[in-house]
Formats: structure tokens, C-alpha cells, sequence
């Protein structure tokens, strides 16, 4: 792919994101007013994937999703809302969002690569909705299955704006995680506008921060290649992701997909506890709906998001109920989430949770500070001259301790300092949503398919994730008021502090091209480059199944989780007989059913006598032998009823006639 043709599709990409936000940025206003702008960056993305995701599901061109955007951009051209003096003062959204893209951009080409981790199943289920466009989605791992046993809006959502902006799988997914970023950082940037408005980059500090872990690893002398990877592997048995990790680890994962849509709802959880009595009464239906599409779109996107988003919604409302006598925000928001894909509810067949167990070992103390410790300390030291106030608030932590939950006793009592304050802050509220997500990790665990030495892993990993969002955010606003409360913004001019800015961007953008980033193949846009350097046979054969068109259904070699294996699927979209074993496990929790296709595989490439019907059960039309399949299988095929139509090096790609 020449570096012309990529130049061509990041601008078409960022065109339609451009051209999303602008067109909704006037119907939010009544509602937002001068965050308006912002807010129109992750809802028109939202509101895209809804509309995409309802075409496909009553069998209509993607594109109709356009529509609703073009009468709104038209509307507001006839209404004359396009007003100059709001562009000109719109235009640092525009740069929060574009710096934090162009940034993550650079490490996304400098690293472009998608081969390790969970990269390939992230592509697979992404390349499989831009393949097919309809709901539900195929599971390009498991022919004749759907992806229904998996929260996928994420890649649908993505895959869509690729299919519209004429972008490939294979670059939309390093398209995709900047974009993620860029609406995440505006999302903040607007929470520190609403409140430090002189110090309003400072929360933007969440995406930059590491746990203390990633310090202990650097001082002992641990490799670059291991230093990041190590700091999120902290506490024993769990995964201990933080944002700026997960950005820099690559996987277009759905925990990170819904980051920017996280920021977002606390965008607007801090702008509904805030300027609640400021959005006219008719508006606030304009605000609530807003609410309930970022809630609502949760599920579909992150599953885990929204079991934790859900009780901090009902807080909010009880507290707008409170303070400001309406309780439309806590009656309104929850069913309209629900309804806004009522449809997908109905479609989910997931399987693999079984509620909730009690944690039996909880994390040792020294490993839970050194994944919270930065933020702890801030918290300590914001907090304890409360206690001079309320001394027996030390009860809490006292009586944790002694029940044998060290590491809860930490966050139990900043949590109860702050839950005892006369008035809770907006800040206050989002630290303290946090610290019960840390607390409640060391308490219950959601029962899954995982190891019982791993049994928490995935409530630990998916919960911190958010925890560390909200966490970060609240304390930073502190730490921003603290340094509004000295002065600190007299101590420059504002057209110094915009220098200051402006070249804070611009060294954001050109460092990942100054720090060693170790990369597999060439720099690109392309997530699939590396193949053709690594494996020409490979390339060549997804390239040219690609090109085909119709139902296609194949049988290709399987291996281990997290190797090499299912490549073809996952670079195609197109479904295999089984791709990674493991992961399928986890989702339709059936290993009889998992072994049996993985034995049928076998038999394909093995027993001439029994390929044909073994293909014909799964509905597989084409057959693809490659080095891996060669290394894995000892190949025997049947003379009659396979044609080859695509030789390449060492791959061979048959057709069942």
C-alpha cells in the first residue's frame, strides 16, 4: 500500500469524523451550550454507530446512517448556527482532539503491526463486520456462529466509519485507537473547562500518568521491551491496566474502545451535578438523551462498563433529585439506555458468567500500592485534615484491617472521609465512584471461565481500567484547584501560557519518532505491512481472499492461542471452522464442542477420505494451506473435489467445487 494511498485514507477518515461532529455540534447546544463543540466529538461517534448498527440490523446500506447527519448540518446552515465568533473560539477543541490523534498516530506508524496479544482477534471481529455489514456480525472464529456471544459494538462502530470512509480493516484499526484517544482527551479537557477553567489541561495528565510499579521496574533495571508490560502485572493473579498503557499496548480491545465513551459520561455526569439548574427545562430532555446513549451504548461496547456506570448513574440522579428537586435525570435515563438497543439484548447469547464469588485472597497491600499508590498518596494528602473533624472515621479502616483485607483498609478511608463531607464536589464524587470500584475488587469477583489461580483476573483488569479513569480525573481537578487557589496561572500571560501549550503539542506529537519503540516490519498505516516482509506467501493469500467476493466460509491450520495461528480470518473477516480455541471457550463454554472442531481440522488436512464431508459440515468453500499449516499437519488431500485457484509461495488456496 503506497504512502499516497494511506495519506488519502487518513484524510477521508478524519473528514467523516470532522464532518459527524460538526453536523450534531448545533442540535446539542440548547442542551451543552459552549461544551456543545466537545461533546459533539464521542456523541456523534455514538450516535454513528446506533443509526450504522440499525441499518444493518432491518437490511439497509450503511451509509443511510448519513442521513439524520446531513439534515442536521443542513438545517443548521438554513438556521444560520454556524456562527464565526464560536468557530474561532471552538478551535482548541479542535486541537486537544487532533494533538492526542496525531500523537497516538505516530506510535500507531511507527508500530503498526497487528500480531500479538489479542491484536488478531480484535481485527478479525473488525474486519468480519466491515466484511458482511449485518447484524450480528459472523464469528469469523467459529463458522456458522455469530458474534453474539461477545460484546462487539465497539468494532462495529469502527468498522462502519471505516466501510464509509473507504478505509481497509487493516488501517482502520490503527485509525481507530487515535480516534479513541482524541474524543477521550476532549471529553477531559471539558471536565477541567467545567471546573479549573485557568488549569483545565491538567486532567489531561490522566493519559500521561503511570502506577508506581512502572517506577520500581525502571529503578530495578528491567528492560524497555518489559517495563510497561511488567507495571500492568502487578498484583498477583489479575491484570492491572492503566490508560496510558492500554493506548501504548495497542490492542483495539473493547475496554479501550470505550474509553472515549467513558470520558464522555463523566463528562457529563460532572455537567449534570454542576450546571444542572442552567439547561432549560425542555433541554434537559436533550441532556438526558445524551446520557442515555453513552450509557446505553455501553453494554454493547464493554459489558463491564456498564455495571459500574449504571449505580454511579442512579447516584447522580438521586443527587440532581436532591439538590435541585427533578428527578428526571435518575426516571429517564436508566430505560431510555435500555431501549436505545432494546434489539441487541434480545440478540445476546453470551455465555461463561456465573454471578459473583467472594474473594478468598486478597491483593497483598505492597503490590495494591504499588498499581494505586501515586493516586493514594494524593488522596491522603487532599483528605486528612478531615479527620481533625472526624476522628472515628479511623474505625473503618481499623476494622477492615483486623477482618484480614489489608489493601481495602488503604482506600476505605479516604472513601469514608469523603463520603461524610457536607457537600460533595463533582471531583469529590468521581474520586470517591473510583475508591468503591478499588474497594468492592477486594470483596467480590464476577465468576468466569478463567483459572482458579486466575478467578479475579478479569473483575480486576476491567474494573481498575475504570476506576483508574475516575479516579485520575477527580484528583487531578484537585490538584488543579490547588494550584489555581497560589496563583500559579498569574505567573504567565495568557498568550504565554498558549505558547506553552502549543509546544507541549508539538513535542506530544514528534516524541514517540525520539523514543526507541521496538516495531515488527516497516512503518505504515497498515496493520497487515509486516506480512509481506514475513510472510509473502500469507500476504498474498489474504490479499487475493480479500478481493473475492460472496459467502465464503474456510478452513484454515489452528494453533495456540495468541500466536500466528488464524491469521487468514483474522486479516480477512472471513469465517474459519475454529480460530483461537481458548478464546472460544471463554465465550460459548463448551470445550467438547471447541476440541471437536479443532479435531475436525485435523482430520480435514489428514484423512483425503473424509475432507470433503468434513467441509461440507461446516460449509467451508475454500481450503488454505500455508507453512503453518504444513508445519502443523501432515497434508493429504483428496485428488477429486478440490481445485486450486490461488498458488503463492508456499500457500495454496483450494476451492471446493
Amino acid at each position: 500500500m503506497s504512502p499516497e494511498a494511506q495519506a488519502l485514507m487518513l484524510i477521508s477518515w478524519l473528514l467523516l469524523i470532522k464532518a459527524l461532529q460538526f453536523a450534531l455540534w448545533p442540535a446539542l447546544r440548547p442542551a451543552l451550550k459552549e461544551y456543545a463543540y466537545p461533546a459533539a466529538y464521542p456523541a456523534s461517534l455514538l450516535l454513528f454507530g446506533v443509526l450504522t448498527w440499525y441499518a444493518g440490523l432491518v437490511g439497509l446500506p450503511i451509509q443511510t446512517a448519513l442521513i439524520p447527519f446531513a439534515a442536521l448540518g443542513g438545517y443548521a446552515l438554513y438556521r444560520r448556527a454556524y456562527r464565526r465568533d464560536e468557530l474561532k473560539h471552538a478551535l482548541v477543541w479542535d486541537a486537544v482532539f487532533f494533538t492526542f490523534f496525531a500523537a497516538l498516530l505516530a506510535v500507531r506508524f511507527i508500530n503498526p503491526a497487528i500480531i500479538y496479544a489479542e491484536k488478531p482477534m480484535d481485527l478479525a471481529f473488525l474486519a468480519s463486520a466491515m466484511r458482511f455489514m449485518t447484524v450480528t456480525p459472523p464469528d469469523p472464529w467459529f463458522a456458522g456462529g455469530a458474534l453474539d456471544v461477545y460484546y462487539y459494538l465497539g468494532y462495529w462502530m469502527m468498522g462502519m466509519l471505516g466501510v464509509t470512509a473507504g478505509v481497509p480493516s487493516a488501517v482502520v484499526y490503527n485509525l481507530a485507537l487515535p480516534t479513541v484517544l482524541g474524543a477521550a482527551a476532549v471529553s477531559v479537557y471539558a471536565v477541567g473547562r467545567l471546573l479549573i477553567p485557568k488549569f483545565a489541561w491538567v486532567p489531561l495528565g490522566i493519559f500521561f500518568i503511570v502506577n508506581p510499579a512502572f517506577f520500581q521496574n525502571l529503578f530495578l533495571g528491567e528492560t524497555t521491551k518489559l517495563l510497561l508490560w511488567n507495571s500492568s502485572r502487578v498484583i498477583e493473579g489479575t491484570i492491572n491496566e492503566y490508560t496510558l498503557f492500554s493506548f501504548l499496548w495497542g490492542d483495539l480491545h473493547p475496554h479501550v474502545m470505550d474509553i472515549f465513551n467513558q470520558a464522555f459520561f463523566i463528562f457529563l455526569v460532572v455537567y449534570a451535578l454542576t450546571r444542572w439548574d442552567d439547561i432549560a427545562p425542555k433541554a434537559r430532555w436533550l441532556f438526558i438523551a445524551c446520557a442515555a446513549l453513552s450509557l446505553g451504548s455501553m453494554p454493547g461496547i464493554n459489558s463491564w462498563d456498564v455495571l459500574l456506570y449504571a449505580p454511579i448513574t442512579l447516584a447522580v440522579g438521586l443527587l440532581i433529585w436532591r439538590r435541585n428537586h427533578d428527578p428526571g435525570f435518575l426516571l429517564a435515563v436508566p430505560p431510555l439506555a435500555i431501549a436505545v438497543y432494546a434489539p441487541y439484548y434480545l440478540q445476546l447469547n453470551s455465555a461463561g458468567f456465573s454471578g459473583f464469588g467472594i474473594v478468598s485472597a486478597p491483593s497483598d497491600p505492597i503490590q495494591f500500592l504499588l498499581v494505586h499508590g501515586f493516586f493514594l498518596a494524593l488522596i491522603y494528602a487532599f483528605t486528612l485534615r478531615d479527620l481533625k473533624e472526624r476522628p472515628y472515621l479511623l474505625a473503618a479502616p481499623i476494622v477492615i484491617a483486623l477482618a484480614g483485607y489489608p489493601a481495602a483498609a488503604i482506600a476505605a478511608l479516604p472513601l469514608a472521609i469523603l463520603l461524610v463531607r457536607r457537600h460533595l464536589s463533582a471531583s469529590d464524587f468521581l474520586v470517591a465512584s473510583g475508591l468503591v470500584i478499588v474497594l468492592l475488587c477486594e470483596f467480590v469477583y464476577l465468576k468466569d471461565n478463567m483459572s482458579v489461580d486466575n478467578y479475579r483476573m478479569n473483575t480486576v483488569f476491567k474494573c481498575y481500567s475504570i476506576a483508574w479513569l475516575l479516579i485520575g480525573t477527580g484528583i487531578l481537578v484537585w490538584v488543579g484547584q490547588w494550584l489555581a487557589e497560589r496563583g500559579w496561572a498569574d505567573r504567565y500571560t495568557p498568550r504565554q501560557w498558549r505558547t506553552l501549550g502549543a509546544l507541549a503539542a508539538v513535542a506530544l506529537i514528534i516524541t514517540p519518532f525520539a523514543v526507541p519503540i521496538s516495531s515488527i516490519g516497516p512503518t505504515s498505516l497498515d496493520g497487515s505491512a509486516w506480512l509481506r516482509e514475513q510472510h509473502p506467501g500469507d500476504a498474498a493469500g489474504i490479499a487475493w481472499l480479500n478481493q473475492e467476493e460472496g459467502a465464503i466460509t474456510l478452513v484454515e491450520g489452528v494453533g495456540e492461542d495468541y500466536g500466528y495461528a488464524a491469521r487468514v480470518s483474522a486479516y480477512t473477516g472471513i469465517p474459519t471452522v475454529l480460530g483461537m480455541p481458548f478464546h472460544e471457550q471463554m465465550w460459548r463454554s463448551n470445550w467438547s464442542l471447541i476440541s471437536g472442531r479443532q479435531n475436525d481440522v485435523r482430520t480435514i488436512y489428514e484423512e483425503p477420505t473424509r475432507t470433503l464431508d468434513l467441509m461440507d459440515r461446516y460449509g467451508a468453500t475454500h481450503l488454505y494451506v500455508g507453512g503453518l499449516e504444513r508445519e502443523a499437519y501432515t497434508i493429504d488431500l483428496p485428488v477429486d473435489g478440490l481445485v486450486p485457484v490461488f498458488e503463492s509461495g508456499d500457500v495454496v488456496i483450494y476451492l471446493r467445487e
